[in-house]
């Protein structure tokens, strides 16, 4: 056994606890989720099945916030939406308004105290605040407000955009366009008050967001799979750099900015969204099946099975297998329960920690050459160890396909990426990153290839109106803030 899998995988008493460390599933940690809600007498109920449909987004805290024009209910807490709130909790939260938050540790840090929606008073009165992605300059900006007298709770970006609002002399909507143009990232935010919810994005819509009507209420959300979970029918996506605002008078739609280069997060297509949500117009479920079938015109693989990593690269598999006529067989099973385990596990499985989650069926794979399909490799620890997975369960080749292309830079706009010196694509070629999962061959998606397969509403537009800059460095916003920038996600 390696040095590498030695190394504490487990730093409290559940799995979850220990977001931030390297752990056995090195995987690309998804971002957040958000849910509003504006005119709806079950607002807090609504958010609770809004949020529990995005609970992939994140494991660690949810939270809510309901406004009945009067005074605000909310209830925040560590764990599943399910562990957060039961029917006495939802029953408190009274209320026609309200945003919601699902969130994992990065960046930001964990605990109680960051859970969002973050809830302020200020001289304008109650403000709550949620939002999915990363400020890339609030160091920069926190220093300064703090310089000139402001006091945090938090280490949460959110907490700039509510310094920002409430140091305004503006009304609340100017101080808050005024915010975002002074924030350079990837999000999407919500900001509640008794009377008012403001809905936007950043001006290069790099984090998903979707507006629904469930009769006369407005739902916003980070995916649209919310959206079907309540019966909500969807609108539209909020454009990039669009300011909704809703009130007693309706849906206003404004802007803060006009719309930059599109740039929504190609890892949303990849690995991120659920396969039964929509965006630009493009399935995420036939999404992937394309990125299987262009990957298999792209690198056709002689075998015997083709097997999906679950649960993201199952569709892509799917495709991969269709394409070319190889069967495809349920090789890998997915243990759904060990995400939050409170009981510490052996040393034993600390150091086999994979297993714990994914299991070869060996039935399947036995004396089979097998096409493996994976959606990236971000260190490499992963895909070695589920290669290894394969052949202690018989197969007799392995070919790792992954349908995106290498990841080699850090994401500066909502995804917890490692520093690029830990990305294994960073510094080796495709030979040797086969060479260190101990795969037969290996395979990655093409850039073109992957706009081809994504096919959304904005194909024609520049890199598809994706953000690619993981895979090439080209990033649509700056990130350079003399060493000030942050990295991964501040929500």
């Amino acid at each position: 056994m390696s040095d590498e899998v030695k190394q504490p995988l487990w730093t409290g008493d559940y799995y979850n606890e220990g977001m931030d460390q390297i752990d056995p599933f090195d995987t690309l940690r998804e971002e957040c989720g958000v849910f509003g809600v504006y005119g709806h007498p079950d607002a807090a109920s609504l958010s609770y099945y809004g949020l529990h449909a995005l609970q992939h987004r994140g494991e660690e805290s949810a939270g809510i916030c309901v406004s009945n024009e009067d005074h605000f209910n909310y209830h925040r807490g560590l764990g599943l939406v399910k562990e957060v709130f039961d029917k006495d909790t939802l029953a408190g939260l009274q209320g026609k308004h309200s945003i919601g938050h699902v969130r994992y540790s990065t960046s930001g840090g964990g605990g109680l105290t960051n859970a969002q929606p973050l809830v302020f008073k200020y001289k304008g009165g109650d403000l709550a605040v949620a939002t999915n992605g990363n400020i890339v300059n609030a160091p920069e900006i926190r220093r300064e407000l703090e310089e000139s007298g402001s006091i945090f709770q938090t280490t949460s970006d959110t907490e700039v955009v509510a310094h920002l609002i409430a140091r305004s002399p503006k009304d609340f909507v100017e101080a808050a366009k005024d915010a975002m143009n002074r924030i350079v990232g990837g999000y999407a935010f919500m900001l509640l008050t008794h009377d008012k919810l403001l809905v936007t994005c950043d001006p290069n819509g790099l984090r998903p967001l979707t507006m629904g009507r469930l009769g006369d209420a407005y739902i916003f959300t980070s995916e649209t799979c919310a959206l079907e979970v309540i019966g909500a029918e969807s609108v539209r996506d909020v454009r990039p750099g669009e300011m909704l605002v809703l009130d007693r008078d309706g849906l206003r739609e404004d802007r803060f900015t006009p719309m930059q280069r599109k740039a929504l997060c190609a890892m949303e297509y990849i690995y991120f969204a659920r396969p039964d949500s929509d965006m630009n117009g493009s399935n995420l479920h036939s999404a992937r099946k394309r990125m299987g079938s262009v990957l298999a015109r792209e690198k056709f693989v002689d075998a015997d099975l083709v097997t999906g990593v679950p649960d993201s690269s199952i569709s892509a598999a799917i495709g991969y297998a269709e394409q070319t006529g190889i069967p495809y067989e349920l090789g890998l099973i997915k243990n759904k329960y060990t995400g939050r385990t409170f009981i510490q596990p052996s040393q034993e499985l600390r150091e086999q920690g994979v297993k714990m989650k994914l299991s070869a069926v060996r039935r399947v794979v036995e004396g089979k050459r097998v096409v493996m399909i994976d959606d990236s490799i971000v260190r490499g620890t992963t895909s070695r160890r589920i290669v290894n997975l394969l052949r202690e369960a018989g197969a007799t080749e392995v070919h790792v396909c992954i349908t995106s292309p290498p990841f080699k830079n850090p994401c500066f706009y909502g995804i917890d990426t490692p520093d690029s010196r830990e990305l294994i694509a960073s510094s080796r070629t495709v030979e040797e990153i086969r060479e260190e999962i101990g795969a037969d061959s290996l395979a990655f998606l093409s850039y073109e290839g992957l706009i081809e397969a994504v096919d959304g509403d904005d194909r024609s537009a520049y890199k598809g109106g994706l953000c690619m800059a993981c895979f090439d460095n080209d990033y649509p916003t700056q990130v350079d803030f003399g060493g000030e920038e942050k990295l991964g996600c501040g929500c």
